[in-house]
């Protein structure tokens, strides 16, 4: 596909913030739509691949990042646009496969972490759960894809997470390392892009066990550390 035929593509996997601002009745989890532009802003300077618009690898670059942030954003499944809604399913690593309903009550990180001894998904809500990641990642956690080895409707492909541990994760203090998470998944589409099922998998014990390596923080480091990020999450929209 050329990248002039870009423009003749589904919203779904188009640029998000095409997708944001024609939502316009769209129930945003924290009223207002997120703000990516900080996120445009690491991904400018940090990513490791820069696909051309209209390739296979940018619009499934775009589809995953629209579904990432209607999971993350939009309270509704009905209102997300990247998927076959009533037949949607995702599973990470072979496991337990759940549905777009589940991902809004639960969200990502407590059904693809599970109870592990680094994390207790069962102990934490949806808002908790993302406020812990964006707590030890402050200057966000961006996604790219770096290669995607067949195409719809069964579009595997390799992809790259990373992030800045630089604030404290749960009691644990920051090493200020980069840390990063390569996967792979599979994800079936329909002919107009929608997303059947998706299908991650990657090491995610590997990367907790990177978030403890800095050691528990003395009780004057946890207060010290928690208050900058408590004021800062309530005007949280998106890293």
């Amino acid at each position: 596909m050329s990248a002039t035929q870009s423009n003749n593509l589904p919203l779904w996997v188009q640029d998000r913030d095409k997708v944001i601002a024609e939502g316009t009745d769209t129930q945003w989890r924290y009223q207002t739509p997120p703000d990516y532009s900080r996120s445009k802003e690491n991904l400018a300077n940090e990513s490791t691949r820069n696909h051309l618009e209209g390739t296979l690898e940018a619009i499934v670059e775009n589809l995953v990042r629209t579904f990432e942030m209607e999971v993350s954003f939009k309270t509704n499944p009905q209102q997300w646009l990247s998927i076959v809604n009533d037949k949607f399913r995702v599973s990470n690593n072979g496991g337990l496969e759940y549905t777009a309903a589940d991902l809004a009550a639960q969200g990502t990180y407590n059904l693809f972490m599970a109870d592990s001894e680094h994390y207790k998904a069962s102990e934490e809500s949806f808002e908790s759960s993302a406020k812990v990641f964006h707590t030890t990642f402050p200057q966000g956690f961006p996604w790219e894809v770096l290669e995607v080895f067949s195409g719809p409707p069964n579009v595997t492909f390799k992809w790259r997470h990373w992030g800045h541990f630089k604030g404290a994760y749960k009691d644990y203090a920051p090493t200020g390392e980069t840390l990063e998470i390569i996967g792979m998944s599979v994800a079936r589409v329909t002919d107009d892009l929608k997303i059947v099922s998706l299908e991650h998998y990657f090491d995610n014990n590997l990367f907790l066990e990177k978030l403890t390596d800095g050691g528990k923080q003395s009780n004057s480091e946890n207060q010290g550390s928690a208050c900058p990020f408590s004021s800062w999450f309530k005007k949280f929209h998106k890293s």
